[in-house]
């Protein structure tokens, strides 16, 4: 007995369950958009944007938060203009020195040496060569920021891997490690 109920129960459970079902009508969805979304060609016109065209645009005169503008171009002229003219705008208390050899030593010393004699890992295994020693180089704070930002020769800009207080934080310790020599 207690079979037959259990099989009948089921048969009328699984009855119920395939009863609600039409193929013809199917059920109703709620937020359509997000099964079948609309799709948009890259760089179309768009009636989302206010003008029709292109997305919002930031007002004239505006600059991204946390930048910083650097004035000079990278050109020989920039070079010269930024030796001459550039002045750190770090005092000499918010220069961490010891940070400052960390970044130098994590960034620099691969190539340029620990003490900036130009004798670095990579130029003792003759990687790169005719990296200069600081004593050598007529260098001031903004020419070595300025190669810090845009680069010089075989060496790249470090722009995207120090911010702009790091870079001028190095260019000190770089005067510092010059007259050390």
């Amino acid at each position: 007995m207690k079979t037959v109920n259990k099989l009948v129960f089921l048969l009328a459970l699984s009855a119920f369950a395939v009863s609600c079902h039409n193929k013809e009508n199917p059920n109703y969805q709620y937020m359509p958009n997000m099964y079948q979304s609309v799709g948009y060609e890259t760089y179309s016109e768009s009636n989302a944007f206010r003008n029709g065209k292109e997305g919002q645009l930031p007002p004239d005169g505006t600059i991204k938060r946390g930048y910083v503008p650097y004035e000079y171009p990278n050109t020989t002229e920039g070079y010269n203009a930024a030796k001459a003219n550039l002045k750190s705008p770090l005092d000499s208390t918010a220069v961490d020195m010891d940070k400052a050899g960390q970044l130098f030593n994590i960034y620099c010393a691969i190539c340029h040496g620990e003490k900036g004699d130009g004798k670095g890992n990579l130029s003792k295994r003759e990687k790169f060569l005719g990296v200069p020693s600081y004593k050598d180089r007529v260098i001031t704070e903004g020419s070595v920021f300025h190669v810090e930002t845009f680069g010089l020769n075989a060496m790249g800009s470090y722009a995207n891997q120090l911010d702009t207080h790091e870079r001028w934080m190095v260019a000190a310790y770089v005067m510092k490690l010059k007259s050390e020599l």
